[in-house]
């Protein structure tokens, strides 16, 4: 799909994953998560934001294909890639916090620029 890394887990189950990170990281604007998830959830945010920017009935159904929830969508299209109109990419911001304390995970916080 997107890039290489399997995330220690199956393509249905990590395809999903993907999915639910890039509703959070819409419906919130920012998350935090392992560095790993957050570098390979940010390709899907940025394509995901440029769909809402073309703005057609056709972007509308792509995105909405891949988002879970029906009212992020329409935040997309109607509060978030407007604010983008005038950017060319880099529409995500990737920040390193530090270790986990259970497992040692390097942590970082995705959001929007």
């Amino acid at each position: 799909m997107f890039g290489t890394r399997k995330l220690g887990r199956t393509s249905d189950q990590r395809r999903a994953m993907l999915r639910q990170l890039t509703t959070a990281l819409l419906e919130n604007g920012k998350l935090e998560t392992t560095f790993t998830r957050a570098k390979e959830v940010q390709p899907v945010v940025e394509k995901m934001i440029t769909l809402g920017k073309k703005g057609d009935l056709a972007a509308y159904r792509r995105a909405l294909s891949y988002i879970t929830k029906e009212d992020v969508a329409n935040k997309l299209f109607k509060e978030i890639a407007p604010k983008y109109a005038d950017r060319n990419g880099g529409y995500t911001r990737v920040t390193r916090i530090g270790a986990r304390r259970g497992d040692a995970a390097e942590v970082a916080v995705i959001e929007l620029v």
